[in-house]
């Protein structure tokens, strides 16, 4: 899975906002890659543990020619699994499916009660009114334009 499905699968969990899922999987690879350049670790419980490690100086062979070549001391990234996450790709544990609609479903239960009590308050006047505007806004359905079929070939005949 590369950066663009990932984005895609996590749209789903955005209610569909590709650009939200984005911003959120962004923000969270920016913020992991800042902390562990500064040499702070970066420890995601049940997930895994981002560090910044030392690589010592040291010697390495060319293999084209065989030459001691000397290294030298870098710093690179390293990623410890927790032990949850290693379950899981083990098999020996499973996660639980993400709960997609659920959410959906609890937010405009809490939601429609709210909006009418609000439309009970108004007199009727207004709420034709605006009725009235969110119909004249919408645009109407494009028609699409019936295929052509392609002119039929005329043949030279022989006599």
């Amino acid at each position: 899975m590369n950066k663009a499905q990932l984005i895609d699968e996590l749209a789903g969990q955005f209610d569909g906002n590709r650009r939200a899922a984005q911003n959120a999987l962004e923000a969270v690879i920016g913020t992991i890659t800042r902390q562990v350049a500064k040499g702070e670790p970066v420890a995601i419980t049940g997930f895994g543990k981002f560090e910044r490690r030392i690589r010592p100086a040291g010697k390495a062979r060319n293999p084209q020619t065989g030459a001691v070549v000397k290294t030298k001391r870098k710093s690179v990234p390293k990623f410890t699994a927790g032990a949850e996450f290693k379950a899981v790709v083990n098999g020996e544990k499973k996660l639980p499916a993400p709960a997609k609609k659920a959410a959906a479903k609890k937010t405009t239960k809490k939601a429609a009660p709210a909006k009418k009590a609000a439309a009970k308050k108004a007199p009727a006047k207004k709420a034709t009114k605006k009725a009235t505007k969110k119909t004249t806004a919408r645009k109407p359905a494009a028609k699409k334009a019936p295929a052509r079929k392609a002119p039929a070939k005329k043949t030279a005949r022989k006599r």
